[in-house]
């Protein structure tokens, strides 16, 4: 059995988008999901979501997969970095490491970037690395998905006209996301 933790966005909670989706189809087939709800756009800080993570932090193994989306993502860069444990997967969606130059989020999100991440450890923290952004995302620049690419020394897969990967882009279900999941199970 593998355990996951599936990490929204700002603005968001563990009922949108794909997520309620997901978690369902990855429990019929046997497994841990957890999908912790952070404190946003209110008292969202790094520190104020590593606090509503704690409980979760002991139940990290090798056979541990994250899946986050837009700011999630960057929660678990943080978390990899903070860790001394090799999960076997993380999942990023509409990623992005650095702030992006929108005054709305930047103010809300500046604490999960501000002092830049240690990409050496984040590597050797997780064995599989799975980026998925769009090529008309309207948060996230193309660019900024490239730059982590580089930065974990893997492949960015773009979808085309996905916008922001989520409900308002028509992604209630995720497909593709699901069939990259089981291809390292």
């Amino acid at each position: 059995m593998t355990r996951f933790f599936i990490v929204h966005g700002a603005y968001g909670n563990p009922e949108e988008n794909w997520i309620p989706w997901l978690k369902k189809e990855l429990e019929k087939i046997g497994h841990e999901v957890n999908v912790p709800k952070f404190p946003t756009p209110d008292d969202q800080t790094l520190d104020n979501w590593l606090q509503v993570f704690k409980p979760y932090n002991k139940l990290i193994d090798q056979d541990t997969i994250f899946i986050g989306h837009s700011l999630g993502p960057t929660f678990i860069l943080n978390i990899l970095q903070r860790i001394n444990t090799k999960i076997k997967a993380a999942f990023l969606i509409s990623a992005v490491s650095d702030m992006l130059g929108n005054k709305q989020f930047d103010k809300i999100n500046h604490t999960f970037f501000e002092k830049g991440f240690n990409w050496k450890k984040i590597k050797k923290n997780c064995g599989t690395f799975v980026l998925i952004n769009s090529t008309n995302d309207p948060y996230i620049p193309m660019e900024l998905g490239k730059r982590l690419a580089q930065n974990l020394d893997i492949s960015l897969i773009l979808l085309k006209d996905a916008g922001h990967i989520n409900k308002a882009a028509g992604f209630i279900e995720f497909n593709f996301l699901l069939e990259k999941i089981k291809e390292v199970l």
